[in-house]
């Protein structure tokens, strides 16, 4: 079991999906996937957004909702909604924690948010506005995780990676300077 894990109910968009795969690869996080899912695991939007981080996850899948929770009703769970109360910097993250996001349109069911009210966060944002891509609001909630542990399983220093054969350098990526285009 990993410490840190994303689930996303009944995701819809593949690109939303794989992104968030590639920041758990990038993090150390598992991903849980509840079904229905608005793809199959072989969609070539899913794989190209993910790149070649697949054989670094560590993905579990579910049949419904109500599957996860039977099996995870004793972890700790946080819900991400925007109708959540709590900013996402609240609470202090246990050592092995639940991320649970909902599906892009809608969110995650209503019934749900009400029987955990106490573990709804909310990611802040401007008033008016409705909510964060999926992907974006997953890598803001296991980088909060991360940051409370000081980032204690992520590498800090460059010269520490080692790229594999023929992987682009840093070098080879366009930047942006201040006050330049990329």
């Amino acid at each position: 079991m990993k410490d840190i894990n994303i689930v996303l109910v009944e995701p819809e968009i593949p690109q939303n999906t794989g992104n968030i795969a590639r920041t758990c690869a990038a993090t150390g996080a598992a991903l849980h996937l509840v079904k229905p899912m608005g793809f199959t695991p072989t969609d070539a939007k899913l794989k190209r957004a993910g790149l070649d981080y697949w054989d670094k996850l560590d993905i579990t899948y579910y049949d419904s909702l109500a599957g996860f929770m039977a099996k995870h009703r004793k972890d700790a769970l946080f819900f991400f909604s925007s109708k959540g109360t709590e900013p996402h910097t609240a609470p202090v993250y246990p050592k092995t924690v639940y991320l649970i996001f909902g599906k892009e349109t809608t969110g995650l069911p209503a019934p749900l948010l009400a029987e955990n009210a106490d573990r709804c966060l909310r990611i802040p944002m401007r008033p008016g506005l409705r909510c964060l891509n999926l992907s974006n609001a997953a890598a803001v909630a296991v980088y909060e995780v991360l940051r409370q542990r000081n980032f204690d399983t992520l590498s800090r220093n460059p010269s520490d990676e080692k790229a594999p054969a023929g992987a682009a350098s840093d070098d080879d990526l366009p930047c942006r300077e201040e006050g330049g285009t990329v």
